[in-house]
């Protein structure tokens, strides 16, 4: 093993991921708050270890589903209630859900994304 292993090994047991996070969580910045501190390198904790496989990292993840509503029967009392009901639960359970056969075309969608990427950069550039 070379010196470089050995440094990056003893690096290895020293590094608690889960205590970093919790940090990083706990400071409430997000992603944002590290490039408005003018970060250089990406941290440590976003990082993957090699020796860690992918399919470990999603495998709890699996079971994992946002909900999808469909509203294509909003028309219909009974399907209206039901829906509502769909949303009721998803909002309260997950905070968000994905709405499906809702009838605005892909280039409104599209739009709004745009819009919003062109929103955030222009208040980026407001802030400097």
């Amino acid at each position: 093993m070379s010196v470089a292993e050995d440094s990056q090994a003893e690096l290895a047991m020293d590094y608690d991921r889960s205590k970093e996070i919790k940090a990083f969580d706990d400071t409430k910045a997000g992603v944002k708050g590290l490039v408005d501190a003018g970060i250089v390198e990406i941290p440590r904790m976003f990082i993957r270890p090699t020796d860690e496989p992918a399919e470990v990292l999603i495998q709890g993840m699996s079971t994992l589903q946002v909900p999808v509503i469909d509203i294509s029967g909003l028309e219909v009392e009974d399907a209206r209630k039901k829906i509502v009901d769909e949303i009721r639960e998803a909002s309260e359970k997950w905070g968000f859900f994905q709405l499906i056969n809702h009838g605005v075309p892909s280039s409104v969608l599209e739009g709004m994304i745009d819009g919003t990427r062109k929103y955030t950069v222009f208040l980026a550039l407001q802030k400097n």
